[in-house]
């Protein structure tokens, strides 16, 4: 099995839920290919799967050592920081994700950080500003409508869930109890 082969194994044993021989697998596409990012970054995401969220941060300093402009490292490795309560490096590694790419899922993680510090309306303000950015972006009305729910407020939270159907009225994730 060549590289490109690999890694397109190794996404699918991630989607499988075959998360320790996609971590095996990482093992030996570091082995073989110790200069590239991939093999830690596959091993970063099953290591997240299996909450093992200090081991998936060193796996990520070393992809993000390897490969230091790609945003979705930086976003991943925050969400490990997330977990592990490390807000300041987690947010430092979002500014990174979006000064980098404009990364969006960078920003709609900055909303879950927020979210977690109590930081309600932090949260609400900036999803509106990504919201009048990037209109069309189904995930952040989706976040919006849970966001008010959170709040409290069911009526406006209504009202994101179909400006996000409208958008997109197959996705997932605007489940029929947010109808």
């Amino acid at each position: 099995m060549d590289y490109n082969d690999q890694i397109q194994e190794g996404i699918r044993l991630i989607n499988a839920g075959e998360y320790q021989a996609s971590i095996d697998l990482a093992a030996t596409i570091q082995k073989n290919q110790p200069d590239t990012a991939d093999g830690f970054h596959l091993e970063a995401i099953g290591k997240q799967h299996l909450y093992q969220w200090e081991e998936s941060i060193k796996a990520l300093n070393k992809a993000i050592e390897l490969a230091p402009y790609d945003a979705g490292l930086y976003s991943l490795r925050a969400f490990a920081k997330m977990s592990t309560e490390d807000f300041v490096g987690a947010e430092k590694d979002l500014h990174e994700a979006i000064k980098l790419e404009n990364f969006e899922p960078a920003h709609r993680n900055l909303v879950i950080l927020y979210i977690l510090r109590d930081q309600s309306q932090k949260a609400i303000d900036y999803l509106l500003e990504r919201l009048k950015t990037n209109p069309k972006d189904v995930d952040n009305w989706v976040l919006m409508g849970d966001l008010m729910q959170r709040v409290g407020m069911d009526d406006k939270a209504q009202s994101y869930y179909e400006q996000a159907r409208k958008l997109d009225p197959e996705n997932p994730n605007i489940a029929s109890e947010k109808k």
